[in-house]
């Protein structure tokens, strides 16, 4: 696809017919099955000072937690129970030791058999290969925004070469690589998203995660202008109509910027995964990326997919694993 061919869908073609056809892409490239990946935020200690993040290293406010081996394994077996087909992990960036996040991922492995998705940013490429051979078949690393100069702006000494050369190296190592961005950071052009969309599509991701922006009002961005729900659809629909192949996120961001039907109109738009938390309920309010955080449950992905017509598998483990039968039907 064209940069110009996206940036017409995006912001002249009616939105009945944008989603329309992003839910033909979605039916023949995917069918209508909707992964639920079971989150564990296991750390909210992160080394950076992303303007935008509540996480970030300057933020003396937030209060810092690291769970225990035995908790995070206690929050992987719920999911496990409840029907999740992978376990995520996130925290915030050189949270913890690579080695002990590397057994946490084989306990993990030996006790489920779930997938392991990690996602702790930028890491040495001998982590990453670490936890790959602990067990590790998915890592999430969003590349926030394909505008090199935002991208340094946002993210005080880094920059998005690093971002992109983390994503190949991971996919040198045989991950399934995940990568995303925000719609309506403060100083994005519109073009921006086209850049966006282009980039996931280069990068051939596994999985594409789009969110709109959420001030946190202990960081730089704290008091500046939210991104509209209306705008990140229109990103999703375009995005899964240019990538195809990909795992798109119904994200916790667009259910907290519209709770009422964020994530049913997300899935609409052509996303096929939700992500539940599974994050113990004392330290669940310290992982503070943005404010007032909808924190999707089980009962909201349920109400979010059987009210867009979908198909899952919560609370039938047997079948976590299993596809379903429009997707198994297609290559």
């Amino acid at each position: 696809m064209r940069r110009e061919d996206i940036l017409d869908l995006l912001f002249n073609t009616p939105w009945h017919e944008l989603r329309l056809r992003a839910a033909h892409v979605l039916e023949s490239a995917k069918g209508f099955h909707v992964h639920v990946r079971g989150l564990v935020e296991f750390s909210s200690n992160c080394r950076r000072n992303c303007l935008y993040c509540g996480l970030r290293a300057d933020n003396r406010r937030l209060q810092r937690y690291t769970l225990s081996r035995e908790r995070i394994l206690e929050a992987a077996a719920a999911a496990a129970a409840a029907g999740a087909d992978t376990i995520v992990l996130q925290s915030g960036e050189y949270a913890v030791k690579p080695e002990w996040l590397a057994r946490v991922i084989a306990d993990i492995r030996s006790r489920s058999d779930l997938p392991v998705t990690l996602s702790v940013g930028e890491q040495p490429a001998a982590a990453y290969a670490l936890w790959k051979e602990a067990g590790a078949v998915r890592y999430l690393l969003k590349h926030e925004t394909a505008d090199a100069k935002l991208y340094a702006a946002l993210h005080p000494g880094h920059d998005l070469r690093q971002r992109i050369a983390c994503l190949h190296t991971l996919a040198s190592l045989g991950y399934e690589c995940g990568s995303g961005f925000m719609v309506g950071l403060p100083g994005q052009r519109p073009e921006s998203l086209a850049d966006d969309i282009l980039l996931a599509r280069r990068l051939r991701v596994a999985m594409c995660g789009v969110g709109p922006f959420i001030p946190q009002a202990h960081t730089p961005l704290g008091k500046s202008v939210g991104g509209s729900a209306a705008l990140t659809l229109r990103v999703m629909a375009v995005l899964r109509i240019a990538l195809p192949w990909a795992n798109i996120p119904a994200t916790t961001a667009l259910a907290t910027v519209d709770a009422a039907s964020g994530q049913r109109d997300g899935l609409l738009a052509g996303a096929n995964v939700l992500m539940p938390g599974f994050t113990p309920s004392d330290v669940r309010e310290d992982y503070c990326i943005y404010d007032n955080k909808n924190r999707v449950d089980l009962a909201a992905a349920r109400q979010a997919i059987e009210g867009a017509g979908r198909r899952h598998a919560l609370d039938m483990p047997h079948m976590a694993n299993a596809p379903a039968p429009e997707a198994a039907a297609r290559p």
